[in-house]
């Protein structure tokens, strides 16, 4: 296989791995102020109504998307391998598979998004007055999934073999779309939030074709040729194997989550603007989890397809510590300014209270969050997928939602949802830092590659 060698699997470490987690942390910042954006816009000009329905989307949206999502990372992991151990055809069917999964993923999914959005919406108890608002914003918003598939899986791509500086500047460019519709649709025609969710459809679908783009005109080992996209249905066994665990763990932290934001829908309109601006505020935080989680992944996947075992090692370990420190940092600073950031999307004094109280209840303790997910990467890098699925299922899912629904029937207090977070992800950070220095995860590739592979 004629190739230059991927730099993380030679070379400096930290270097390696920075320069792998800064794109991902740009294009990740760019897609949260966007997403942001949406929310600001929404929020100060149509009002508090539509920001209660577009505020609550995104546990609805993981739930219904983290499924695929999680089954893609199966194949992020096999093309990280193969493209360490400088397998070309392997990877080349990984590949082609992994791009045919995703379009039908995402025609499957705007199906049943659109058909089953009302009557999810019902089941939370969205309010009377928020709900028409929110089926328009989800519907809209669902026809856009099959971009938004093709974009993620195509960034996956890229990403598993080291490129992480082109799906950024694709973000960038997207972002920079998606706030422009945003101000147009929103603030100048005045057509609703639905148009809201026009405008993140449509820049996702320009981030999906510029992606693909990439792909096919490359001259590396990973190019894709459209017409090899079909399913090579050995490989997505494969990739079923490696995805599955981390499909369900979203599928069920998202439903989880979805009967949390129950629980704030039943404070009303207020409760879900507060808590659903607090939450834009948070994704600043999982910037860092999100990037070095993903970077610990592919860095993992590649250097134990090239048996790298003491490099993983030291590479865990740095990754850890800076998501930790650089998500504890953000923590802090929304902790100080959480009355400024709240009341940037809404003045109403009741929805500030709500989400400042959220905002300083959890952001202490971001940096549990960021060992959390970093542990998630490490094991998925190294195909030990289904453990983050069983602690995070047994611990963000039960554990969690047990709590609530105990405590509010207890004391029928906000305060209690809040607190949920920081219990729960102290109680899985115990569980994964025992399974790591406990559990041989470094030699999953070894047995695997004993069996026969398609």
């Amino acid at each position: 296989m004629n190739h230059r060698q991927p730099s993380m699997i030679e070379g400096s470490i930290w270097k390696g791995l920075l320069s792998f987690a800064i794109p991902i942390f740009l294009g990740n910042l760019f897609q949260q102020l966007y997403n942001t954006a949406d929310t600001l816009i929404v929020g100060n000009f149509i009002g508090k109504e539509a920001l209660a329905a577009v505020s609550s989307s995104g546990n609805l949206i993981f739930m219904l998307v983290g499924f695929l999502s999680g089954m893609a990372m199966g194949a992020g992991v096999l093309i990280s391998k193969y493209y360490g151990a400088g397998d070309q055809e392997k990877l080349q069917k990984a590949i082609h598979t992994d791009l045919a999964f995703a379009i039908a993923a995402g025609l499957l999914m705007t199906v049943v998004g659109v058909l089953l959005t009302p009557y999810i919406l019902r089941w939370m108890g969205t309010p009377d007055n928020v709900l028409p608002q929110s089926i328009s914003y989800f519907r809209t918003y669902f026809f856009g999934c099959a971009a938004l598939f093709l974009y993620n899986i195509s960034t996956g791509i890229l990403q598993a073999v080291g490129d992480s500086r082109h799906p950024l500047y694709y973000l960038i460019t997207s972002s920079l779309i998606n706030v422009v519709l945003d101000l147009l649709f929103v603030g100048v025609f005045r057509w609703g939030v639905a148009s809201a969710a026009a405008a993140t459809a449509i820049s996702q679908g320009v981030s999906a074709v510029l992606c693909l783009r990439r792909l096919v005109r490359t001259e590396e080992v990973y190019r894709v040729e459209l017409r090899r996209i079909r399913l090579d249905w050995s490989m997505l066994g494969l990739i079923v194997r490696f995805g599955l665990p981390s499909g369900v763990q979203n599928s069920v932290i998202g439903f989880a989550n979805v009967m949390v934001q129950a629980n704030i829908n039943a404070f009303g309109d207020s409760a879900m603007a507060g808590c659903g601006s607090y939450s834009k505020i948070e994704g600043f935080a999982f910037l860092p989890v999100t990037c070095f989680s993903m970077a610990l992944a592919t860095f993992v996947g590649q250097n134990l397809g090239a048996k790298h075992h003491e490099r993983v090692k030291q590479g865990a370990r740095f990754g850890m510590a800076c998501s930790m420190l650089t998500a504890e940092f953000i923590g802090v600073v929304i902790w100080l300014a959480a009355p400024f950031f709240i009341g940037l999307f809404n003045n109403d004094p009741e929805v500030v209270a709500f989400g400042v109280r959220q905002a300083r209840i959890i952001s202490p303790f971001y940096c549990l969050l960021a060992l959390n997910h970093c542990m998630a990467g490490i094991l998925r890098g190294a195909g030990k997928a289904t453990v983050p699925m069983l602690i995070m299922m047994a611990i963000w899912c039960v554990v969690r939602v047990a709590y609530i629904t105990i405590a509010v029937g207890i004391w029928e207090n906000i305060l209690v949802v809040f607190t949920a977070y920081p219990l729960t992800w102290s109680l899985s950070a115990v569980l994964f830092l025992i399974y790591y220095f406990k559990a041989d995860w470094l030699h999953t590739f070894d047995r695997l590659d004993a069996v026969k592979e398609p």
